[in-house]
């Protein structure tokens, strides 16, 4: 059973923010970098480690002065049969230009995108919000 922690990181590069596409098996909708918290893992080595893994990026991390909260759907056995609240802490990360993802299984497609038309993609209101108010900045 994993923590009720998760990471949400934003990959920016330039104005755009990259925007990824779960796969059938974890989903199927567009999302970004985002995982649960390995045991005695901080939220920080979480968002390095996750965006490692699911993009190969490696680059410094700002941790967003928001977070969200948001209680499980049915379908996601991954914590408790019961259900409850998972906590995600926000991040930002910024890639050169020119890089691209190499991704992993868990997506199946990316796009490179403006504030409003990643905002129109992202399947869960939360990140929706947050990129909105990353770009109001």
């Amino acid at each position: 059973m994993r923590r009720p922690e998760e990471v949400f990181v934003f990959v920016r590069r330039g104005e755009e923010y990259l925007i990824l596409h779960r796969s059938k098996e974890q989903g199927a909708y567009w999302h970004s970098v985002a995982g649960g918290l390995e045991e005695r893992e901080s939220f920080a080595a979480a968002a390095g480690r996750e965006l490692r893994e699911e993009t190969g990026l490696e680059a410094p991390l700002v941790q967003l002065d928001q977070h969200f909260v948001y209680r499980l759907e049915g379908w996601e056995p991954r914590y408790r049969p019961e259900g409850g609240e998972i906590r995600v802490e926000c991040f930002l990360a910024e890639a050169p230009a020119g890089w691209e993802p190499s991704l992993d299984w868990e997506h199946d497609d990316y796009r490179w995108c403006r504030p409003q038309e990643g905002a129109e993609l992202l399947f869960w209101p939360e990140p929706r919000e947050l990129l909105q108010e990353l770009a109001a900045r």
